[in-house]
């Protein structure tokens, strides 16, 4: 056998193995990919009752429709990505916790004073530039929010 040839047939056998590993890791993580869609999260709107939304000024209510209601409010937007597992998952998770933690849908429910403490929050997340979330600004970039949207979330929360 000529130099070097034992080299080469074990680098191909070696490089059919891979590609034979390869070749079922594929398929697995398909299979796991479309098992996956099977296991759909809530993504529904509840009622909204009139009576108990939130009725800001329309300058106000125009920056926080754009920004904050698809999270904060029963008046979600589903978008496309959001059927897709693993990704539903995800924005299912974020709308569930911001509704549970401001809902201008239900913002009558709440008492006066946890009205102000939610008003003065909503501040200073807008303020600190934690909300709308990072992640959320990647697929939604008309939610961002310039000085001034900040400066008049802040003013008509009395801040």
């Amino acid at each position: 056998m000529p130099r070097g040839l034992g080299n080469t047939c074990a680098q191909l056998i070696v490089l059919v193995q891979v590609k034979r590993f390869l070749k079922v890791v594929s398929w697995c993580a398909l299979a796991l990919f479309v098992g996956a869609q099977v296991i759909r999260p809530d993504r529904t709107n509840p009622p909204v009752d009139p009576a108990l939304q939130y009725r800001p000024a329309p300058e106000l209510e125009k920056i926080l429709r754009r920004a904050c209601y698809n999270c904060h409010s029963n008046e979600t937007k589903w978008p496309w990505y959001s059927n897709i597992a693993p990704v539903s998952w995800l924005v299912a998770g974020h709308v569930r916790d911001g509704r549970r933690r401001l809902n201008f849908s239900e913002w009558r429910r709440y008492s006066e004073d946890r009205r102000k403490v939610l008003t003065y929050e909503v501040c200073e997340a807008v303020e600190s530039q934690a909300m709308p979330m990072p992640s959320y600004l990647w697929m939604h970039p008309e939610a961002k929010l310039s000085d001034e949207d900040r400066e008049t979330i802040c003013v008509f929360s009395g801040q």
